[in-house]
């Protein structure tokens, strides 16, 4: 399965826009933001988990990073509300699941295969909050207000997921949950919408993708 894969273009998915496709796990159903591969996949995912649901244990060979953007996400290793980033490093496993249900951003598979930095950190604060940091990639959540310019390097390439608010780019406006990728040597310049936006944003980790 490949679903946005050339990562030389510019994509844009609106979530308002896309379909929930049901997972092989019930009560699991997800909005493919890009992929290559089948079940095992290199993946940008919104996830929604239905009240009571649960994956079977398993192992991240390839790493998994989320944002949980709604509701209760838990697994061995804690209990994350909403606003919760979490990044488990390839070889991690776990068993994950929810209580009241959850919608996530997750990523799989996208992680060095010799990293093996662990976060869990909310993504509460004022201004810009750092996430994760090296050499490669920066991940991190940051607000803009209402009418501000914006301009953000994407030298390495970009990915931005607005959490609330909204910005206008390229002629086109992004509101919640929509996500856009912008690729390696591409730009990215965006002025925020009325109420302002908060925006969940990881950069400098495409360029080997093409």
């Amino acid at each position: 399965m490949r679903i946005n894969a050339d990562f030389t273009k510019r994509v844009a998915v609106h979530f308002d826009e896309t379909e929930w496709v049901q997972s092989p796990a019930a009560g699991v159903e997800r909005k493919m933001l890009d992929r290559i591969g089948e079940e095992v996949a290199r993946a940008t995912t919104i996830v929604r988990f239905a009240p009571g649901s649960a994956f079977a244990a398993h192992t991240h060979d390839g790493g998994e990073e989320y944002l949980v953007l709604d509701g209760v996400f838990q697994d061995e290793l804690g209990v994350f509300p909403t606003g919760m980033y979490v990044r488990n490093p390839p070889t991690s496993s776990h068993t994950p699941a929810t209580e009241p249900g959850a919608t996530i951003l997750v990523k799989l598979h996208q992680f060095d295969s010799d990293d093996r930095t662990e976060v869990r950190q909310p993504i509460a604060g004022e201004g810009r909050v750092d996430l994760h940091r090296d050499g490669v990639e920066d991940v991190r959540v940051e607000r803009w207000a209402a009418g501000e310019a914006v301009q953000v390097d994407a030298d390495g390439g970009l990915e931005v997921f607005v959490l609330s608010g909204s910005y206008a780019e390229g002629g086109e406006t992004f509101g919640k949950w929509d996500w856009l990728r912008v690729p390696p040597n591409g730009s990215f310049q965006a002025v925020a919408g009325p109420d302002g936006a908060e925006v969940w944003v990881k950069s400098g980790h495409l360029s080997q993708m093409i």
